[in-house]
């Protein structure tokens, strides 16, 4: 078998972590489960193009979402658009905005920047977090402040390109908890060089910000165990997958029209997906906006979308491993995250 690119990075932390889960097997109750899409409509088309593929979710998405299995709350899936500032369009965060109104959508930060200084990154991340808020009636704030999850466009959060491409900001993780992104959503990035070393594990920072790669060290997130170091990382299922063919290929958790969602693959993002106690938290994504995505997705006149089969594979599975299922957008994930490890000590999952 060919050794996947950039496989020194992450095998070791997938292998170890496929040990403890069989070495420490744990209990499980809850499952949640968020998209945090990274959804470009423009991608350098026209202002047209864009507003149509919007257009296209908003016909269509909102369906899908009322017709998917009930969580255990009464609630429906929930599609979590993390939106490009460098794409800023009004019309389009408009539209997105009243998508939202539906209660199936919330808006997110995405970025794709190159040889930016923590002076200008910082000067266009707090422009557009005020702009989402204050034109669009986006994000939220806590504690007094505007809080925002985070998507680095190109993999490469905190300047982890070895050519420094597509960032340029060293200590980018310190800036992003300054400017209020309550947690980021990045990982995994197999087979870019930008994966972290740390697979499968929801956990909070603690490299060296003079350094690039900080997300390379950190702290798992526990039961109890409150804030821990800078930024908080919630990756999606990340290893190798087994089924559905003779060789194994990389399993990220990612949603597209070359790797569709299947039964076979929600076993294995169970299987794979971080915990904290007794709880399963499976943060898939794509890129959505695009209409040979979006075509998988949703669904064509000729063909239904994988997302509706997608919904009630994950609620068999649930109901299967007796779990109580959550949909969740990604600040929704986050506060069930943060609830466990604000508990209180001895407190169970």
């Amino acid at each position: 078998m060919n050794v996947p690119k950039h496989a020194h990075l992450w095998l070791p932390g997938y292998l170890r972590d496929q040990a403890r889960r069989i070495a420490r097997p744990a209990p499980t109750r809850r499952l949640w489960v968020a998209i945090t899409d990274h959804y470009e409509p423009l991608a350098g088309n026209p202002l047209g193009t864009a507003l149509s593929r919007v257009q296209t979710w908003q016909d269509l998405w909102p369906r899908i979402a009322e017709d998917a299995p009930r969580d255990a709350n009464g609630q429906r899936p929930c599609f979590t658009c993390f939106y490009p500032q460098e794409e800023y369009q009004p019309e389009i965060l408009d539209a997105l905005a009243a998508l939202c109104k539906t209660n199936t959508a919330d808006v997110e930060i995405h970025i794709h920047h190159d040889h930016d200084t923590a002076a200008t990154f910082q000067q266009k991340m707090a422009d557009f977090r005020d702009c989402l808020y204050e034109r669009h009636g986006l994000l939220r704030c806590q504690d007094g402040r505007i809080v925002f999850g985070f998507i680095h466009g190109n993999w490469a959060l905190d300047n982890s390109r070895p050519d420094g491409r597509w960032c340029g900001v060293t200590g980018e993780l310190q800036l992003l908890r300054d400017l209020g992104c309550y947690a980021d959503f990045t990982m995994p990035s197999i087979p870019s060089p930008t994966q972290s070393r740390i697979l499968n594990q929801i956990y909070w920072t603690t490299g060296d910000p003079t350094r690039p790669r900080g997300f390379d060290s950190g702290i798992e997130a526990s039961l109890g165990g409150g804030v821990r170091g800078d930024l908080l990382m919630i990756p999606g299922p990340a290893g190798l997958r087994f089924r559905e063919r003779w060789m194994p290929r990389i399993e990220t958790g990612e949603l597209a029209h070359y790797d569709p969602p299947t039964r076979a693959r929600v076993d294995g993002w169970l299987a794979l997906a971080p915990r904290i106690g007794e709880d399963i938290f499976l943060k898939l994504y794509g890129h959505s906006a695009r209409e040979d995505n979006a075509g998988a997705l949703l669904g064509t006149a000729a063909k239904p979308g994988a997302l509706a089969s997608m919904f009630r594979w994950i609620a068999e599975a649930a109901a299967e491993q007796n779990l109580e299922l959550h949909w969740a957008s990604a600040w929704q994930m986050y506060q069930a995250v943060r609830t466990l490890i604000d508990a209180p000590a001895g407190a169970r999952g």
